[in-house]
């Protein structure tokens, strides 16, 4: 036995030294050529002279590290959608203090010269009769003392209409809300993919270097060499497309927030799982009370009632007072007048126009009531949905942790099996893939179920306590 041993290794010796001279040998053309099999550092992607620092030199550019609520508070100070529905706000308390107006009185001031010559009086006597007509200064005033209620009705229309633009303002600082958590979300998983990708180049570039090794010295044929380098150049462009999908994230995250040309974050924390115990009733119960759209549909269905009473008012009449004082005469100030009075205004009644009109609007408020009801159905559909996408989100998560652990191991194996000459550099690619694949789907998955998160949120209407459990690395 010991005799086999020794022979085996003197015929080992012999063949390495015979291969180490023919990779010396110019007559014969199968040693590892440069060109075709360089090493990992020449095929190591170029990085542009010109960086995002150079390049946004005369801009705002800098590198924060923040959290989720810090981008949150951002993003209510600075989102132009938030701004816009703020600016509906106070424009529609201004048109409120406009319709009470009709209560303040109102003056107005004139001016003026006539020369006048009288068509009729100049006939009948027979000669020209001109004159002029001076108004130094007139002086007019109204007062509305009652209108049968039209006043109060277009004011209370106006304050459900501001109502109605602050119930929007709620929506919209949700929706801004939720987008903010997702694309911070997408953020976080695509630095993380970014990892992983790197981490891939740097294993696949100790199997290249060591497919290398095992070819100068015989043990492995030529064309592990060639699989090894191809490994390693699809995983530096998986690398360029993860560090590009970063920035786009970050983009998306700053045009979220509504500063899209100022930073360029640093995510100071990793993707987590958040646990959500909250179950479906709950949710239903929390959106009835905190979704915004429920109230707006409310508030529609009020406005439109009271525009039908409204429109029941349009044939009744108008107290109002009035009075006039004037300065003027043949010459500017020669004389003076006033008058003064209270007067009973009717519109002028359509018998079939009020009719219609009234029917036009019991059929919008019919309308706006079911509107309603339509609303609240979509609403708890969204809710529904929401939840089982949350629920089918979390029970995917310990699966893809499982088939990580299982890829890392036979990633592992592989590997071990490739370094002590018994593998197969097929096998040794195809766990490595596979194992990069299993973390980027565990990465997505935790994604996946912090976005339906924020989503069941924002279909609720308000965040849900959360009780955080960090996964293991």
């Amino acid at each position: 036995m010991k005799k086999i041993i020794i022979w085996l290794i003197l015929i080992l010796i012999i063949n390495i030294n015979t291969e180490a001279a023919t990779l010396n040998s110019s007559s014969i053309n199968n040693g590892v050529k440069k060109a075709e099999y360089p090493d990992s550092k020449d095929v190591e992607p170029r990085v542009n002279q010109y960086d995002e620092t150079t390049a946004l030199e005369a801009g705002i550019e800098n590198t924060i590290e923040v959290n989720l609520d810090d981008c949150l508070r951002l993003a209510l100070g600075n989102n132009p959608r938030i701004q816009s529905a703020m600016q509906d706000v106070f424009a529609s308390d201004a048109r409120i203090k406009q319709v009470w107006s009709n209560y303040f009185p109102q003056f107005s001031w004139q001016s003026g010269y006539s020369r006048i010559r009288q068509l009729q009086l100049s006939d009948v006597f027979r000669e020209n009769l001109i004159y002029n007509y001076w108004v130094l200064g007139q002086i007019s005033g109204s007062q509305l003392l009652y209108d049968f209620g039209v006043t109060q009705n277009q004011a209370t229309i106006r304050k459900l209409d501001n109502e109605g633009y602050k119930i929007i303002l709620t929506g919209t600082i949700n929706d801004v809300v939720y987008n903010v958590k997702d694309n911070y979300y997408n953020l976080q998983y695509a630095i993380e993919a970014e990892k992983v990708a790197e981490q891939t180049v740097k294993e696949f570039e100790v199997f290249y270097n060591q497919a290398k090794a095992f070819y100068k010295l015989g043990i492995k044929p030529k064309v592990d060499v060639t699989i090894a380098e191809v490994n390693l150049s699809n995983s530096k462009l998986t690398l360029i497309q993860a560090q590009h999908a970063v920035k786009i994230a970050t983009a998306k995250l700053n045009n979220s927030i509504g500063i899209p040309h100022t930073t360029k974050f640093c995510i100071s924390d990793k993707l987590r799982f958040n646990e959500c115990s909250i179950n479906l009733d709950k949710a239903i119960e929390i959106s009835q009370t905190s979704r915004p759209e429920f109230h707006l549909a409310e508030v529609k269905v009020e406005q439109a009632k009271q525009n039908v009473k409204l429109v029941k008012k349009t044939w009744l009449p108008q107290f109002n007072t009035q009075g006039q004082f004037e300065v003027g005469g043949r010459h500017p100030d020669s004389n003076y007048g006033y008058s003064f009075g209270a007067y009973i205004n009717f519109p002028t009644i359509n018998g079939m126009l009020i009719k219609h009109e009234i029917r036009e609007a019991r059929s919008l408020y019919s309308k706006e009531q079911a509107n309603a009801i339509n609303t609240k159905n979509n609403i708890y559909l969204e809710v529904q949905n929401a939840y089982y996408t949350l629920d089918e989100k979390r029970n995917k998560i310990p699966v893809a942790y499982l088939g990580m652990k299982q890829a890392k191991e036979n990633a592992e194996l592989s590997s071990g099996r490739y370094k002590a000459g018994v593998g197969d550099s097929t096998e040794v690619k195809d766990a490595q893939v596979e194992y990069e694949n299993s973390q980027l789907t565990y990465l997505y998955t935790m994604y996946e179920y912090n976005s339906a998160k924020a989503n069941l949120e924002r279909s609720i209407g308000k965040n849900i306590a959360e009780e955080v459990i960090l996964q293991k690395n």
